[in-house]
């Protein structure tokens, strides 16, 4: 039993050096050698990176609405008609009714004419033909409206801020500043900061009264002048007179002037 033990173990290790041998005197190919060292090179370059994973729930409705819109501009928009069927105006006007777009294209070449995009928001949307001079003339119709717009939402107050030490040359010129914005409707605040070599507040109130005598029949009292910052600066706001405003103030200074020569005589 011994013997055949013996015998056991001795054929086991000669297998498992002969299979040591074939592995080991093997020739490897130089491509498995190349491919060995790039995958061993891809493992080490395999380094773990922070990434923001992408979510549309990251975006608050704030930030969204932040994104400026692309305002639609007022163009020949072509052959890029994007609409299937669209609702067709000739260039005076008149509804040449729904069609396909290919046939709105060669109606388009047809007449040598241009397409405009009118309105967008309906279903079929309207397209119109136009000459390059009813697009030049329609253009110059809508910077005109929008410019109306523009003077309209822009801001209606002004402000101007100077010390009661002002010289009356500078005022002078602030003065002439307000009656232009005034004379535009715009309101005007005045800020007049405490001068260090004057004392008094109520040198800073009288100031206000000069400048309101300093634009007769144009502008008064918005809010009445009053003191802020503990004393140290006073402010107020003017405005334009309204018509009826302008009316009794001019009433008053004929009978002021009527009172005058009356007097004279």
């Amino acid at each position: 039993m011994t013997t055949l033990i013996r015998k056991f173990i001795h054929q086991t290790v000669k297998t498992g050096i002969n299979c040591s041998d074939r592995y080991f005197t093997q020739t490897v190919p130089k491509a498995a050698l190349a491919q060995f060292g790039a995958i061993a090179i891809a493992k080490r370059l395999l380094l773990p990176a922070y990434a923001k994973a992408f979510s549309t729930v990251d975006y608050t409705e704030d930030e969204m609405n932040k994104k400026k819109k692309s305002k639609p501009t007022f163009g020949n928009v072509g052959r890029k008609i994007h609409h299937r069927i669209v609702h067709l105006l000739d260039s005076n006007g008149n509804s040449l009714g729904s069609m396909h777009r290919a046939d709105v294209i060669r109606l388009m070449e047809q007449q040598d004419m241009r397409l405009v995009l009118r309105k967008a928001n309906v279903d079929p949307p309207v397209y119109q033909l136009m000459t390059g001079k009813q697009i030049h003339e329609e253009q110059l119709r809508l910077r005109e409206i929008e410019k109306a717009q523009s003077k309209t939402e822009r801001p209606q107050l002004k402000e101007l801020i100077f010390s009661s030490n002002i010289a009356q040359h500078d005022l002078d010129n602030k003065t002439k500043q307000m009656q232009q914005w005034i004379e535009k409707k715009y309101k005007v605040q005045i800020t007049v900061k405490k001068g260090k070599t004057i004392d008094p507040e109520d040198n800073m109130e009288d100031l206000f009264n000069k400048i309101l005598k300093s634009m007769p029949e144009l502008a008064t009292f918005a809010s009445r002048p009053k003191i802020t910052r503990g004393g140290k600066a006073a402010t107020c706001v003017f405005r334009h007179l309204s018509n009826k405003e302008m009316a009794r103030c001019k009433k008053s200074k004929d009978e002021t002037q009527e009172t005058t020569d009356a007097l004279n005589k």
